[in-house]
């Protein structure tokens, strides 16, 4: 376990085991330094399928400095909108620890298998001993695999919701302000103030105003560009 990178003896989190007559108070765990591999790759599986997203190893402002970056691209309105955005932003995070744990494994395989190579020439003994490590550990990355297959199919479905989402929120946005805006017109031909509020309407009337001068422009330019043809 000495050799195991530090993001793999991290990784282990702990699950509370049944209680029965005659148990350990305490685990004490795999004993061999075969057994302590495994219990080290197993632990990789249970921060991939499990609901814990930043494990002691990973870098907490990392994660959330990468939540930050995908809320501030999304803008979500909402709690299903933020919902989609974190299941995004921490699909992608796990996704890029399984890039992690595979580049972690073959390392780890290469540096205990090179001095069984026989060879004068370290980058054909590098090359022969990562090809031991894969073939020694293709079970491994091969459910690595199915992961990330897994997890893609979970951000693909999350963006194509979002988008959904957005896409309909802003078709409705955008008729909301035009309507205001044509109301907003009528009260001015009157004379008379206008509220948004007591329409229903959850905006401002700077926001309206700004579409009411950008209407405006658009139905001179498109006046001018009649008389251009």
């Amino acid at each position: 376990m000495d050799s195991l990178s530090p993001f793999l003896q991290d990784s282990c989190i702990p699950y509370f085991m049944p209680v029965y007559p005659g148990a350990p108070k305490k685990s004490t765990g795999p004993r061999t330094v075969a057994g302590k591999q495994r219990s080290a790759l197993n632990a990789t599986r249970h921060g991939l399928t499990g609901q814990t997203i930043v494990l002691p190893s990973d870098d907490l402002d990392a994660y959330q400095e990468r939540v930050r970056k995908f809320f501030a691209d999304y803008q979500p309105h909402g709690e299903s909108e933020k919902q989609l955005v974190q299941t995004l932003a921490d699909t992608a995070w796990r996704l890029s620890r399984i890039v992690a744990l595979e580049n972690n494994l073959l390392t780890l395989g290469t540096l205990e298998h090179e001095d069984s190579i026989d060879t004068d020439d370290p980058r054909v003994r590098t090359a022969l001993a990562m090809a031991k490590a894969y073939r020694e550990q293709s079970h491994v990355v091969a459910n690595l695999g199915m992961h990330e297959q897994r997890l893609n199919r979970v951000f693909e479905k999350a963006l194509k919701q979002i988008r959904e989402l957005q896409a309909q929120r802003h078709s409705v946005e955008k008729e909301q302000l035009q309507n205001a805006a044509i109301i907003m017109e009528m009260h001015k031909d009157e004379g008379l103030p206008y509220d948004p509020a007591k329409d229903g309407f959850v905006l401002s009337p700077a926001e309206i105003e700004t579409c009411i001068e950008r209407n405006h422009t658009l139905s001179k330019a498109r006046v001018a560009s009649f008389w251009r043809r």
